[in-house]
């Protein structure tokens, strides 16, 4: 079986294809420091080839969640190197997901900073900050003369992973978040060289991709994208325009030969999904994304069918730590409990069980 065996992804040695998508907690504390039971929840699910973290703020500006840990300060850096050791010392591998919010926040969660993004255009809905809900505020549209600045706070967020003992990074460029803010013609509506034509509106997000690469190298940096996952009010509707901005960021770092590439979407056997592959020329990571739940089939069949080189699974990795194990012996799973997936303490966290071990 496919996904169990073996796989070079930059830097790192996997011992199986299954990786860990990045998932927010929000356990973090108010400071965005690991605590103790992120230790135990890493740790717990380190027989997986892969851990990609929750996503982690480059900068305080960039923090869009309450409880959302950053990797800025040197409080960050020495809460996620004891994640990482106890990560390497189960024998498992961890990548730092850089997250920056772009206009997905709120002053209310950022210590009082209004938000970044492409353009000047609110987010619909209300955010959940630390005073219950709240409606999005109009975000700043970055200047051209401040860009390169957002380019350096995930390249010195990275260096910062490396410090704490992280394998690699990886750039989310998904979402709806700031980079594929950068990347939809809806949510980026600027006229200068980072707006209107695709190659444009992938300019930044090459820019703070080769960023990273200097600071940390190629080999330590992967990119995930969600092509017309249409969420968060960052629309992709329109088939041509998306693989022209899409091929566009895959040719612009396919030369570098990054690590890998993640990429979410519905249906793996998509044209744009494998075309992206095809251009990238190395090792690609597949999600299907929020509405269906990953299977142990459908993960099994993914890698059968060559449509990826490893299969990236959220909520059954949250609910079984030892889940390379459960599906390599076709062991029943646990359910995930969602009352508490965005909740504080160890409850739904890390007292899932695991089977027991072999005699």
């Amino acid at each position: 079986m496919n996904l169990f065996t073996p796989l070079s992804v930059g830097a790192m040695e996997l011992p199986n294809r299954l990786v860990m998508a990045p998932l927010t907690r929000m356990r973090a504390d108010l400071n965005g420091v690991p605590t103790d039971i992120m230790v135990d929840y890493y740790r717990q699910r380190a027989s997986l080839g892969l851990i990609v973290s929750e996503g982690i703020y480059p900068s305080f500006t960039g923090q869009g969640n309450t409880r959302m840990p950053g990797l800025v300060t040197d409080e960050h850096v020495a809460g996620w190197k004891r994640v990482t050791d106890a990560v390497h010392e189960a024998g498992g591998r961890i990548v730092a997901q850089l997250m920056h919010s772009g206009r997905v926040a709120h002053e209310n969660v950022n210590g009082g900073r209004q938000p970044v993004a492409p353009s000047a255009i609110a987010l619909s809905g209300e955010a959940h900050t630390y005073d219950g809900k709240q409606p999005y505020p109009v975000p700043h549209a970055l200047t051209e003369a401040e860009l390169p600045g957002v380019a350096q706070e995930f390249a010195s967020a990275a260096a910062n992973a490396m410090k704490a003992g992280f394998d690699g990074v990886e750039l989310h460029g998904a979402n709806g978040y700031l980079l594929q803010e950068f990347l939809s013609p809806v949510s980026n509506t600027r006229t200068d060289s980072y707006g209107g034509s695709p190659e444009n509106r992938a300019r930044f997000v090459l820019e703070a991709f080769h960023a990273v690469v200097e600071a940390v190298g190629a080999e330590h940096t992967g990119i995930r994208i969600s092509p017309e996952h249409n969420i968060q009010d960052v629309l992709e509707t329109d088939r041509e325009d998306v693989l022209a901005t899409y091929t566009a960021l895959v040719d612009g770092i396919a030369p570098l030969k990054p690590a890998y590439l993640s990429i979410l979407h519905k249906d793996p056997s998509d044209d744009l999904v494998q075309e992206l592959r095809r251009r990238f020329a190395g090792p690609v990571l597949l999600n299907t994304g929020f509405g269906v739940e990953t299977t142990r089939e459908s993960a099994l069949a993914l890698l059968d069918e060559d449509l990826a080189d490893a299969v990236v699974v959220g909520r059954p990795a949250l609910a079984n730590p030892d889940l390379a194990r459960r599906w390599q012996e076709g062991a029943e799973l646990n359910a995930p409990d969602y009352a508490t997936f965005y909740t504080d303490g160890a409850v739904g966290y890390t007292d899932y069980p695991e089977l027991a071990p072999v005699s």
